[in-house]
């Protein structure tokens, strides 16, 4: 078996790299490759420049974090711009514990639609990027166990045939709305977009956050300064090594407390082959 493995990944927070990284790992020495895996970080908006082009001997591991329950929206046209040439593929969506909803069928169908088949896919659970208790530590050790059984699974459907059935996978079409969190009259509480990090006076201004912002929205010049789209991905907080960094909205801290008392149960990954 002679294939080319690419894996891809949006992962502020380093949790969904680490499940693709590892599944991409484990295939590409089952089947004995002599090629390394070409990992193509997609997390920072320069490299959402670049222009994706994959033939049939190749295999895609495409992963992102669920948003919502939804694929985040700002990557939307960035995916429908990668395209393959009836090339298997792997997908792959994360989340913080609460639920995928419709985020892996539809990152499945934007993989279709771009002439990829995608011959398996999984969801698997990170640690909350607003919360260190919902799926604090994951991915663990027994979810990089299911990975190893991923990639068998994977492995022995490639090698069976180079035709491939198309998978079912759990979701609604259409797609049910970004989740949010709405009153007794189903009205929305709060308008989540509008929230933005706050910066305490223990900055170093070592512009960390600058260069893990998947948006490139943090002012350079005024790291206090959240100048576009912020998405919560929360990569600025979580890496910043003084703890200068931090949500201070009621409304995010009710949510995040709400999530946190709602979806603590752990849940568990689950895979489509």
């Amino acid at each position: 078996m002679n294939i080319k493995i690419n894996s891809i990944y949006f992962s502020p927070t380093k949790t969904t790299k680490t499940i693709v990284s590892a599944l991409s790992e484990k295939l590409s020495k089952s089947i004995n490759n002599s090629n390394s895996v070409n990992s193509i970080d997609i997390t920072l908006p320069k490299a959402r420049k670049n222009h994706l082009n994959f033939d049939k001997n190749e295999l895609i591991i495409l992963g992102i974090p669920v948003y919502a329950g939804r694929v985040p929206n700002v990557l939307l046209d960035y995916l429908n711009s990668i395209k393959g040439n009836n090339t298997p593929a792997i997908a792959i969506v994360l989340y913080g514990n609460r639920n995928y909803d419709d985020a892996l069928i539809e990152l499945k169908d934007i993989m279709e639609s771009n002439r990829f088949i995608v011959i398996g896919g999984g969801a698997f659970i990170g640690q909350h990027s607003f919360s260190k208790i919902l799926g604090g530590n994951r991915p663990d050790k027994s979810d990089m166990e299911i990975v190893d059984k991923f990639a068998k699974q994977v492995h022995s459907k490639l090698k069976k045939s180079t035709i491939y059935n198309k998978i079912q996978v759990k979701g609604n079409r259409p797609y049910r709305p970004y989740y949010l969190v709405k009153d007794e009259n189903n009205n929305p509480l709060y308008d989540f977009r509008k929230i933005k990090p706050k910066t305490k006076d223990n900055c170093i201004d070592c512009k960390i956050c600058v260069d893990v912002c998947p948006m490139g929205s943090i002012d350079p010049d005024n790291v206090s300064s959240v100048k576009g789209i912020c998405i919560k991905c929360c990569a600025c907080i979580k890496e910043c090594p003084v703890e200068a960094k931090h949500f201070d909205s009621p409304d995010f801290i009710k949510h995040k407390e709400e999530l946190e008392l709602e979806f603590l149960e752990r849940k568990e990954p689950e895979l489509f082959i």
